[in-house]
């Protein structure tokens, strides 16, 4: 070494690549919520897009307008909601509407309307990963028209979650 100087370093640990701290872990949905659904492809079921590590999805049996209901066990509090649409196929623009209930159902308020256009050519997926502050949740719903023209297209949902997030 010249001049008998030594220079001090570390390695720094290699950065965590989209990790969910504990605090923002993902709820078991399948665990704590009752569905209801309006429709549902029997090879695409709506547990593959609640439980994570299932790519498939969930696919509605039938064109127009779907809507997927979580019916809370015990109210939840949520903090973050992602949703994950797909589309390889055709050329669609397609709206959802996520609303929330704190008295059964009896009453909704609407978190996020959103419209998205699907292409083939580039835009085939479609995530939405939205930060609220929602105490007592009983009744989280999403609404889906794939195609905002009426056409034929059927709603596909890659993912659907809620984590209660950071206290």
């Amino acid at each position: 070494n010249e001049g008998g100087y030594v220079m001090r370093k570390r390695i720094l640990p290699e950065p965590q690549s989209e990790a969910v701290s504990a605090d923002d872990a993902w709820l078991p949905l399948e665990e704590l919520a009752d569905v209801e659904i309006t429709s549902e492809n029997p090879a695409y079921p709506i547990e593959a897009a609640l439980i994570p590590g299932r790519d498939q999805g969930w696919r509605a049996a039938t064109p127009g307008r779907q809507t997927i209901r979580l019916i809370f066990k015990q109210p939840q509090r949520l903090r973050r909601i992602r949703l994950r649409f797909f589309e390889p196929n055709a050329e669609r623009t397609q709206e959802y509407v996520v609303r929330w209930s704190d008295d059964d159902g009896r009453s909704f308020r609407e978190i996020v309307r959103q419209q998205w256009n699907f292409s083939p050519r580039g835009a085939t997926s479609q995530t939405e990963d939205h930060e609220v502050e929602l105490p007592r949740v009983t009744v989280l719903e999403a609404s889906i028209v794939p195609d905002t023209r009426g056409g034929p297209a059927v709603a596909w949902l890659g993912e659907f979650r809620g984590a209660m997030g950071k206290r």
